[in-house]
């Protein structure tokens, strides 16, 4: 039996991109806030959009708009934040008590 996944993510491409909405803090903030007044169907493609990443690459060259990413586990992810800025499972993201 072998792990089709990354890291628990379907792909590389997704797990990085997650891995910077987790660990950049500029970036985790912002998206916190986008999600605090979102009301679509598609948050990840629309945060990126939103905030200026859609053209661009992550610090190791993963492009935010891969087509590789599964933007549905994104969208999951997104959908974690509560609307008052907190997470869900907050005990996932190392600078918050």
């Amino acid at each position: 039996m072998s792990d089709e996944t990354y890291q628990g993510w379907k792909n590389y491409e997704t797990w990085n991109v997650a891995l910077y909405i987790d660990n950049e803090r500029p970036i985790y903030d912002k998206s916190v806030k986008f999600m605090s007044t979102y009301k679509g169907k598609t948050p990840y493609t629309d945060f990126i959009k939103s905030v200026g990443l859609s053209g661009k690459k992550t610090p190791d060259d993963v492009k935010w708009s891969d087509p590789k990413i599964d933007t549905a586990e994104l969208d999951a992810k997104l959908n974690e934040y509560l609307t008052d800025g907190t997470v869900k499972n907050n005990s996932d993201h190392w600078f918050y008590k």
